[in-house]
């Protein structure tokens, strides 16, 4: 019975080593679930600011894609409306009764007589009945004139360009910031 004594004591032991090990291997088995855990709650929570920043950068750059979409819809609508302007402008006073076109007549040869004495004055076809009675040597109708006058000295060396065309275009780039001003306050 001897030899069932220490089969028995090493069975025993064996156990008890086996038990050992194996709360050993439990033990840490746990320690590296919890370790696990611990490692996927920190890469959740890196993942989870960073997919929230990522969010946020998103919404931001649409917000201002779509912020400067609207403001070149709006400046190219005040483009629009300042275009109109302009020509409607322009033809309004291409469309001046004889009367008005007689009176802005006279303001251009009263403001060249300031450069140029007793100018020659190029006028539209049909337009150099408007410049009787002014102080201009001789009125020329010429057809590449729209609306308005082109005035030259007496030797042809000067001329000064009237038209209404060339006026509202230099009133206009002069004056832009304060159309725009009045037009959209």
């Amino acid at each position: 019975m001897a030899l069932e004594n220490v089969v028995k004591d090493i069975m025993e032991a064996a156990e008890a080593q086996a038990a050992a090990l194996r709360s050993e291997g439990e033990a840490e088995a746990a320690k590296l679930l919890a370790e696990a855990d611990e490692s996927v709650s920190e890469l959740k929570e890196k993942e989870g600011k960073r997919l929230e920043e990522t969010i946020g950068r998103l919404h931001r750059q649409e917000l201002s894609s779509a912020e400067l979409e609207s403001k070149k819809i709006v400046l190219s609508k005040k483009k629009e409306i300042l275009d109109r302007s302009y020509e409607e402008t322009l033809a309004a006073l291409l469309a001046s009764d004889a009367k008005a076109k007689k009176k802005y007549y006279g303001m251009m040869v009263d403001a060249a007589k300031q450069v140029l004495e007793n100018p020659k004055a190029y006028c539209p076809p049909g337009e150099a009945k408007n410049l009787k009675g002014l102080d201009v040597s001789e009125a020329v109708e010429d057809p590449a004139i729209e609306g308005g006058l082109v005035l030259e000295s007496a030797d042809g060396s000067v001329q000064l360009d009237m038209q209404f065309g060339s006026i509202l275009r230099s009133v206009w780039e002069n004056e832009m910031k304060a159309l725009s001003d009045i037009l959209f306050g």
